[in-house]
């Protein structure tokens, strides 16, 4: 359900003597007056209970007597350009420092209607938007209030009262009844009071199609950026579950982890029985078999190990030679390396360290004017 509260505005005659009446208001829901008065019943009207999805909207309306309009017309242009066109016209045409006025043209329809335009000053502006603020109001659209009545036969004259205003309407102009005025600007033409029902009709197509808003230019409310409860809700949700998704990834890897190094532990274990050794764990199991594999001469601690690992290193190094070589039950491997250069002894010992063994190496000359060193190699990494 969508709800409309209109409040015609006080004229700024009466906001500046400080003594404004209440103003006159109507409500309407769904395009039909539910209420109205003259009175500060808009309170209550404004402040009604509606249900969370309707779309309630405030909607003030200039007197006419602070906002007169003029239509003008130029049939050779488009829409955009006669709307330009007008409020440079209409600028033209007003009295007063241009840059104290606030000019604010519609755009027609259809090519060749005429443009309404309004001419009114900043300092009303300023007076109506203060008074709507020290109500807590904030208005979606000014709409002059001379809008609303429709335009009459080209042989007559509207007099219609909108709110506490009588206002006369022509083919072209739209302004506030001055009895003495009016028949001046009449001229020849009869000026009747326009139906009421009539006058309701228009205001009401007014107000869902408003021809022009005073709340342009300069007076455009700024943009307030606002999120959708229900798009922060959402977000928030999201947020929450990639988090439980990032605290769950590391959670189940590190129980699988465990898992298989538990099954790993447990198939060593097992291993380790058939060849029987009983152990409570893999850690114990392992150090059980490199003890036993020790004492026999085998394992990592065997001479085949180191001694295999310094025969790789030497064949990239053809220059390299083997003077001596001895093993201790530890695992260490003693040699003596002879060679043309240190470079090429210490690329034999380079590759050793890479294999993950640690090496000394102690230098010395040869007999033979070859460089020598004598290395010790750990078996085991």
């Amino acid at each position: 359900m969508s709800a409309t509260l209109v409040l015609w505005l006080p004229p700024v005659a009466a906001l500046g003597d400080g003594d404004a009446p209440d103003p006159a208001w109507l409500r309407v829901d769904d395009g039909v007056i539910v209420d109205s008065g003259q009175d500060d019943g808009w309170v209550d009207a404004w402040e009604k209970p509606h249900s969370d999805d309707a779309d309630d909207r405030l909607i003030a309306l200039a007197p006419a007597c602070d906002v007169p309009l003029r239509w003008l017309a130029y049939p050779e242009a488009a829409p955009a350009q006669a709307m330009a066109a007008a409020r440079i016209d209409a600028l033209k045409a007003s009295l007063g420092d241009a840059a104290l006025l606030h000019v604010v043209a519609g755009q027609p329809v259809e090519a060749g209607q005429a443009a309404p335009v309004a001419v009114t000053t900043h300092a009303a502006m300023t007076a109506w938007t203060d008074w709507l603020a020290a109500r807590s109001l904030s208005p979606a659209a000014i709409i002059p209030a001379a809008a609303a009545v429709p335009p009459p036969e080209p042989d007559r004259l509207w007099s219609a009262e909108v709110g506490r205003e009588q206002i006369v309407r022509s083919t072209d102009r739209a302004y506030v009844s001055d009895p003495e005025l009016d028949p001046l600007i009449a001229g020849g033409h009869a000026i009747a009071p326009l139906d009421a029902e009539r006058m309701r009709d228009a205001l009401l197509l007014t107000l869902a199609a408003p021809p022009l808003d005073l709340l342009s230019g300069a007076w455009k409310p700024r943009r307030s950026w606002s999120l959708d409860p229900a798009l922060v809700r959402l977000v928030k949700r999201l947020a929450i579950a990639l988090l439980v998704v990032s605290l769950l990834i590391p959670i189940i890897h590190a129980f699988r982890l465990s898992r298989d190094s538990s099954r790993a532990d447990e198939a060593v274990v097992a291993m380790a029985k058939k060849a029987g050794v009983t152990a409570p764990d893999a850690t114990a199991a392992e150090a059980e078999l490199d003890r036993r594999l020790a004492t026999a001469g085998g394992g990592p601690l065997a001479f085949s190990v180191p001694a295999s690992a310094l025969y790789d290193a030497m064949r990239d190094a053809p220059g390299v030679a083997l003077k001596t070589l001895s093993h201790r039950t530890d695992g260490t491997l003693t040699t003596t390396l002879a060679a043309p250069r240190v470079e090429d002894i210490n690329q034999v010992l380079l590759a050793l360290q890479a294999r993950g063994y640690r090496v000394t190496a102690q230098p010395m000359a040869g007999s033979d004017g070859q460089q020598m060193a004598n290395i010790t190699i750990r078996a085991v990494p």
